[in-house]
């Protein structure tokens, strides 16, 4: 079942939060077992749901997940959208504080898809800004496409955050990326989503594949 069918129906019933718990839980679990398996540390990030960010035990949950599983804060992002940034209550912020100083990355994730205004970059503590793929998908052939990703990792620079680009599918835009100074990409011409046992063996296979993504 695709995220896109059961996520809107956990939303409605309640049950994303347990959901998302087990999820940030899961993530440092399957993480410090890769390190104990002797595969390279690598960022795991989470998508977080506008109900599950704000419930007030968030901060607590990531917490105890670190702490039980002792994976690296640093290596833990967590992922939002600019919906919840565009509510900008005072709520929002003293959450992305917490999270900030609990050592935790925090990204944007679909930069570009929302119509807030771009305040939210300076207002609040995130590190990490992506680029969704709607963008990325044609930037080897429109211009306007390719504009717009150019204009926004020179924007994301300026305020010292990292870039990602989403939806990476072939060889013609990820040296578009590259040649753009974008810092990170993701997508299926990377590696497609797959069972943790899989993804152990692909990390073994390619050691040195540059900035990788676990999302």
């Amino acid at each position: 079942v695709l995220p896109e069918h059961f996520i809107p129906v956990a939303e409605d019933t309640g049950l994303i939060v347990p959901i998302g718990e087990w999820v940030i839980s899961e993530a440092c679990r399957q993480g410090t077992a890769w390190c104990a398996a002797g595969l390279p540390q690598i960022p795991v990030a989470v998508n977080l749901s506008p109900r599950q960010f704000r419930q007030s035990n968030l901060v607590d949950t990531v917490a105890r997940a670190i702490d039980r599983h002792g994976w690296p804060c640093n290596l833990l992002e967590l992922e939002i959208t600019e919906g919840v940034l565009m509510q900008q209550t005072s709520d929002t912020l003293k959450t992305l504080e917490a999270l900030n100083r609990l050592g935790v990355g925090l990204a944007i994730d679909d930069f570009g898809t929302g119509y807030s205004s771009l305040s939210y970059l300076k207002r609040f503590p995130v590190d990490f800004l992506k680029i969704d793929q709607s963008f990325v998908r044609d930037i080897a052939v429109d211009p306007d496409d390719a504009t717009i990703v150019t204009a926004i990792i020179g924007l994301a620079h300026s305020l010292g955050l990292t870039v990602v680009a989403e939806g990476v599918e072939n060889a013609s835009q990820l040296d578009f990326i590259r040649d753009a100074g974008c810092d990170e990409a993701q997508g299926y011409h990377i590696g497609r989503p797959m069972p943790a046992g899989q993804l152990a063996e692909w990390l073994l296979a390619n050691r040195s594949p540059g900035p990788l993504r676990n999302a």
